[in-house]
């Protein structure tokens, strides 16, 4: 594991560099190489950042030009990281879910340009997510295209409904460790229909009562049960804090994510299943996070 690299998908853009000033942070931290890929069917126009650098026509760019750029801009962010270079000849998302597969994790910009497009990921970008082998960071937030050491103080983790999320809990404890700040497991629930805060509804059976609905403050204390369960591996000297939300989980984990530095979730696999993996929580921080989004493969 300790040389397995931390690779980047770069293209030429802004977003892109900025991921690889991401990634430099996160390979310095974990000691980890550095790997630059780029695709060669990329789209040629988003060279318009390197042309302009090496003072040369966008049609003249190459993709040994791509790559050279991104080595630099890692080299003069972290000198003292291990970074290597590659030109796949193939579409970038089949490539860089190939290259997941020795990967310690898959980083990405996130590529919006203006307006309501800014909101919004990529094909690239929902595809390497929802199908790689190794975590993927998709830099949200930041859209000045600078890449900063955290900020928030804190790792986000979304504590999901079964407690078999453990790839994605022991993803973000080391990030927490690494950055040394404290962990939060946030977990939403939500109030049944029919739940009140007072006592459950009782239906009788040959006499004797019988519980017909669940209160609100049991499902409540179900989501801290989860959240327990899920950060029962913890390290002993990870600080964490734990939250139960009353919501849909999308909404309390957006909410939570202006005040985070990461936000981590897990994707669960399907074996033989070739469609869309993601779920809809991932898909949704995934798009409209307001800060780097890490989705963590959960074997099925």
């Amino acid at each position: 594991m300790a040389d397995l690299p931390i690779v980047v998908g770069v293209d030429g853009s802004e977003p892109s560099l900025r991921a690889v000033d991401w990634a430099a942070d996160e390979a310095a931290l974990r000691g980890a190489p550095l790997r630059l890929v780029y695709a060669s069917l990329w789209d040629r126009y988003e060279g318009a950042l390197i042309a302009q650098e090496l003072g040369r026509p966008a049609e003249e760019v190459t993709a040994p030009d791509v790559v050279g750029t991104a080595r630099q801009r890692a080299a003069r962010r972290r000198p003292e990281v291990q970074v290597s270079t590659d030109v796949l000849p193939d579409e970038p998302e089949y490539g860089l879910v190939r290259e997941s597969r020795t990967a310690r994790a898959v980083v990405l910009g996130c590529r919006g340009r203006s307006g309501i497009a800014e909101a919004l990921l990529g094909s690239v970008g929902v595809t390497v997510a929802g199908h790689a082998h190794c975590p993927v960071v998709v830099l949200r937030g930041s859209h000045d295209n600078q890449a900063r050491s955290g900020t928030r103080g804190r790792v986000v983790l979304g504590v999901a409904g079964k407690p078999e999320g453990a790839a994605a809990v022991r993803f973000a404890a080391e990030e927490a460790l690494l950055r040394g700040v404290p962990l939060e497991a946030v977990r939403a629930w939500r109030r049944p229909g029919h739940a009140t805060t007072g006592h459950p509804p009782t239906d009788f059976v040959q006499g004797h009562p019988r519980l017909v609905g669940t209160p609100a403050h049991l499902h409540e204390l179900q989501a801290a049960e989860a959240v327990e369960d899920a950060l029962r591996d913890a390290p002993a000297d990870l600080e964490v804090h734990r939250r139960t939300v009353e919501g849909h989980a999308r909404d309390a984990l957006l909410a939570a994510s202006h005040e985070a530095d990461l936000l981590v979730v897990g994707s669960r696999r399907r074996h033989g299943h070739y469609g869309l993996q993601l779920g809809r929580v991932a898909h949704g921080v995934l798009h409209h996070a307001a800060c780097p989004v890490a989705v963590v493969p959960e074997p099925s």
